[in-house]
């Protein structure tokens, strides 16, 4: 039998609602990064860990260069988040603002100091993880 007609070994495709989920962790991501872009944050990533941890499926990583600019990208992706109909479930380390962690569910977003995402490390650490493109962004940052 040729191997177009063996359908049941074949890998199904991705259902409707996943494509769909899909797009949406991809908007969520994108405007989470233009947010943090707005006030003019830096080295903006976006992983996709999904498939590596039940908590969260991305994970959006940025860089300010001081308290005042971390609170500041903070602030404004709270502001975006309330625009999108969304309340972040929780925001942890705003007062020192080193290392801002903002939970918005199923994405949760990192906002450091560069020493402190240094230190860290998640790029290594998450390393496993798909990157959800943002070039679009950055370029029209």
């Amino acid at each position: 039998m040729p191997a177009w007609a063996r359908l049941g070994e074949l890998e199904d495709p991705p259902a409707k609602a996943e494509v769909e989920d899909e797009l949406e962790q991809e908007a969520r991501a994108r405007w989470v990064a233009e947010a943090a872009l707005d006030r003019k944050g830096r080295e903006v990533m976006a992983l996709d860990v999904s498939d590596l941890t039940s908590y969260a499926d991305t994970l959006v990583l940025v860089t300010g260069t001081s308290d005042r600019h971390t609170r500041a990208i903070a602030d404004a992706i709270g502001e975006a988040a309330r625009a999108h109909g969304e309340k972040p479930l929780g925001v942890e380390g705003y007062d020192d603002g080193r290392w801002v962690l903002i939970d918005l569910g199923d994405v949760v977003v990192h906002v450091f100091q560069a020493e402190v995402r240094a230190t860290y490390d998640f790029e290594r650490l998450w390393s496993d993880a798909g990157t959800i493109d943002l070039s679009s962004l950055a370029a029209s940052a």
